[in-house]
């Protein structure tokens, strides 16, 4: 058996291997979720960063609930093998830019020490749209959350990500700390205002003056992130140990290509995240906007229609032709509702998008993006559908997604089989569901009628719930396969 990765100056000459000294090199990052994506993203431009101007940016990662990745990066060094799949290619480099992860389970004093700390001066995060503790419906913090409400009854013992942000303020002040930054990089709309909005509901909670010396001393830029990245499987690990010839129980798959817009407003300096390719700017809103009404939008289409239909993967679905067509068509109406987006033309974005979720190297299961749907088809389908319907445009795009989304949400196969619904909502969803067996008008009525999910104007819309339930009814009675032919039709009766 090979042995483990721990070092890289020995691996075979083809890998690409970390260009800079890691010893004695400080940790300037840390960062929450150290899941699959940020191995593939951000710890790659913080490794191109260190490799071309070096710096005491090494990255602390943070794993809130469990301790697995802990347990796989830190007896490697931190090191890790990321393989770039593309088309029959495949490439590998070895990432060395994350010191060590802690895990909240086991060592939450050092997690919060490592926060506080006067040398940290970013604090980014990827824990996925329901790991900030908001309320969908208000945009404001979430109090009813349990993990949210412990937090708030003891702020010196937290659990969720607001809450360990808070309390490591708390002692940041009280070490006469610098300024420090908090770097959202998870697919929200206007993520770095909504972090600041939510810390701060939380701070005057706790402490009002702790509150404004988190407003006047902290920044809060918005992100926009792109790289396709499914979840690594046990092939993944074997790739790596091929092109390595060491085992990696920390190795990542992705696609070639990586994108990163971010708000240049940071309050005590950052890495040369440019040497990997990261785009500054002064307002992230029209990127984010285009990625998340395109690419996430397409997605989260392509998963629900997809993983009904039977397709396990991304490139399952855009392998068939009527499927293919729904996506150029969901992507075209999107653009319709987007301002211009400087330095991109989206008929090209579009295209380079179709190639990217047909990449059969990349094997992005439908499961994996369908979960979380309502904390993600706001902004993704429900906010271009309202645009859409303002400007008299039409709706068939948003209503098929819409509708195969409902009928995901029913938790069943065509054939009987059950499967877990994975949503902060599941219950609530339940609850709407549950009675009306497969009356499409009954289902979409209970879905529409949810609390903050769609634009209140978009759920009062007669022409857009008509076409959902139109299209729901023909999913329900026709089957999955027949409704997306049926939707492909050029002319449709």
């Amino acid at each position: 058996m090979s042995a483990r990765l721990t070092a890289f100056d020995d691996l075979p000459d083809a890998i690409r291997k970390p260009g800079f000294e890691r010893r004695g090199r400080g940790a300037g990052i840390v960062h929450l979720g150290v899941g699959a994506f940020h191995r593939a993203h951000q710890a790659v431009y913080t490794d191109d960063a260190l490799a071309r101007s070096g710096g005491d940016w090494m990255i602390i990662g943070v794993s809130l609930r469990s301790c697995d990745v802990a347990e796989a990066l830190n007896p490697q060094a931190g090191l890790y093998t990321v393989l770039v799949r593309g088309g029959e290619k495949i490439s590998a480099r070895v990432v060395g830019s994350i010191a060590k992860v802690l895990a909240v389970p086991r060592e939450p004093a050092a997690v919060l020490d490592a926060l506080a700390a006067p040398s940290t001066r970013i604090v980014s995060l990827t824990v996925t749209e329901k790991g900030y503790g908001f309320d969908p419906a208000t945009g404001a913090l979430d109090r009813s959350r349990p993990d949210i409400a412990a937090d708030l009854a003891e702020p010196d013992r937290p659990r969720s990500v607001v809450g360990h942000l808070v309390a490591a303020f708390a002692q940041r002040r009280a070490r006469g700390a610098p300024g420090l930054t908090v770097l959202s990089c998870d697919n929200l709309p206007g993520n770095g205002e909504l972090v600041r909005r939510l810390v701060l509901d939380f701070a005057r909670e706790v402490d009002r003056d702790l509150a404004c010396w988190i407003a006047e001393t902290a920044r809060f830029p918005s992100t926009m992130v792109d790289r396709i990245t499914p979840a690594t499987s046990d092939e993944t690990l074997a790739e790596a140990e091929r092109a390595t010839g060491r085992v990696d129980m920390a190795a990542v798959e992705t696609e070639a290509f990586s994108q990163w817009v971010i708000e240049d407003d940071f309050a005590a300096g950052r890495p040369d995240w440019e040497a990997g390719g990261a785009l500054f700017v002064a307002s992230v809103a029209p990127y984010e906007k285009m990625k998340l009404r395109m690419l996430n939008g397409a997605h989260s289409m392509i998963a629900y229609a997809g993983f009904l239909a039977g397709h396990e993967h991304v490139r399952d679905v855009m392998a068939h032709e009527a499927m293919r067509l729904l996506v150029e068509r969901h992507l075209r109406d999107a653009a319709r509702t987007l301002d211009p987006v400087k330095g991109i033309a989206l008929p090209d974005y579009a295209a380079r998008l179709m190639e990217r979720f047909a990449n059969p190297a990349i094997a992005h299961r439908t499961e994996q993006i369908a979960i979380d749907g309502t904390q993600k088809l706001p902004q993704r389908v429900f906010e271009p559908a309202l645009a859409a319907f303002e400007a008299g445009w039409s709706l068939d795009s948003y209503a098929f997604a819409t509708a195969m989304w409902i009928r995901f949400v029913l938790g069943r196969t065509e054939d009987g089989r059950a499967y877990t619904l994975h949503d902060p909502r599941a219950a609530a969803l339940a609850a709407a569901t549950d009675g009306h067996g497969d009356d499409a008008g009954a289902l979409a009525n209970a879905v529409f009628g949810l609390d903050g999910l769609m634009p209140a104007r978009l759920a009062q819309a007669r022409a857009f719930r008509d076409a959902v339930e139109t299209r729901l009814a023909r999913i329900l009675k026709d089957g999955v396969a027949a409704a997306i032919t049926r939707e492909a039709m050029p002319c449709r009766v």
